[in-house]
């Protein structure tokens, strides 16, 4: 039963090329089912989430991060009364634009558009993939996707200002966007937040010892489990209690979101449109052990030394071939030289590199560039 304040999918605003009704799928289904079938969501397989396949073949990719955040996003949705459809469509389609090489590689494909005085940003790339770049439909170009999914995928994670994007006029800059977009952007806080603990413990990049002194919330939790189950091995233990952190923050999310909405008086979808803030959000407790965790990410993995060859490596393949290309259009395929001809040249190239896997961006830098350790 949904909320009086969910989206409906028969109050959709509708597709870009109107398109008839399915007979058993809704719009929503239909959009989360053309995110699965679309190649850029295929590639997240081969694009690092934190670490690549040197550490070990069974840590989380953009993919498995993808599902992890869909079935986070999925469960939250259900207890708040949200359209869990549309919540999977858009947990599916969020990282659909992130370019090889995870944080690094987008950090590096930014730097190299600024220096042309252009920009990327990961969500609009999403959105030019799923309106133009993806080809599997007689009628239209891109998977003309509902405009509630588009919304999402622009609105999700950030508000973009009208004046300076006025590119994105349809959607209604100046409203909140639905409570299931708003789910989407803390839903993949807590699903990176809580994996790459455990993926940083199983690289040996991070031991026991430091979580526990470093993340307060995790220590309390295996405190808990060491008393329930003192024979257990190490990572048994390290297993249980991080489920219980992935529960405390999930937990607190759907109970502070129904204070929020209860507090404020929502109602319907227009009343969450018209709220001054958002309303899917931590209470300030909760809110304060995610960011402590992420500090600790932040401080003892994400700038490791021992990821620093990886992160060097990865600019650099993408700042070469950039500039590679830049400098000799002609090398790149058919299709993007005839983009060439009508749009700005970086702009090309970004898009070129931001489809690709982290092996298909190696294989071209040794093509065009010579190997990537001289």
């Amino acid at each position: 039963m949904f909320a009086d304040y969910a989206v409906r999918a028969e109050h959709s605003r509708g597709r870009r090329f109107p398109e008839p009704s399915h007979p058993y799928r809704n719009d929503f289904q239909r959009d989360r089912d053309r995110v699965i079938h679309s190649r850029a969501f295929r590639r997240l397989e081969n694009k690092t989430q934190v670490f690549t396949r040197r550490y070990s073949d069974h840590f989380r990719n953009r993919l498995t991060h993808t599902i992890e955040v869909a079935q986070i996003a999925r469960t939250i949705a259900a207890q708040l009364g949200l359209n869990v459809d549309l919540v999977e469509a858009l947990a599916l389609a969020h990282d659909i634009g992130h370019p090889p090489f995870g944080h690094a590689g987008e950090k590096a494909l930014a730097a190299a558009m600024q220096a042309h005085g252009m920009s990327f940003d990961h969500n609009l790339h999403a959105l030019r993939i799923v309106e133009d770049f993806e080809l599997r439909y007689a009628a239209f170009r891109g998977l003309n996707l509902s405009f509630e999914v588009r919304e999402g995928i622009i609105k999700h994670s950030r508000d973009y200002p009208g004046r300076d994007f006025p590119q994105l006029a349809e959607y209604l800059l100046d409203q909140r966007p639905p409570l299931e977009a708003q789910l989407i952007d803390v839903a993949d806080e807590i699903a990176y937040a809580t994996a790459d603990l455990d993926d940083g413990y199983e690289a040996r990049l991070l031991t026991l010892e430091q979580i526990r002194s470093g993340v307060r919330l995790f220590d309390g939790f295996y405190r808990d489990v060491e008393q329930g189950y003192p024979e257990a091995m190490e990572k048994l233990k390290f297993n249980e209690a991080l489920k219980r952190v992935l529960d405390r923050m999930v937990g607190g999310l759907i109970e502070n979101t129904q204070k929020e909405i209860q507090t404020t008086g929502v109602r319907t979808l227009e009343d969450v449109r018209r709220c001054p803030s958002r309303l899917v959000t931590l209470s300030p407790e909760v809110e304060e052990q995610r960011r402590t965790t992420k500090e600790f990410l932040y401080a003892n993995l994400y700038f490791s030394p021992a990821l620093d060859e990886e992160k060097e490596d990865a600019e650099r393949v993408i700042r070469d071939l950039f500039g590679f290309w830049i400098s000799k259009p002609e090398s790149l395929p058919p299709s993007y030289q005839e983009k060439a001809q009508h749009e700005p040249l970086p702009r090309v190239v970004c898009d070129y590199i931001a489809g690709m896997t982290d092996s298909y961006i190696h294989e071209q830098y040794e093509k065009f560039c010579g190997t990537r350790n001289p």
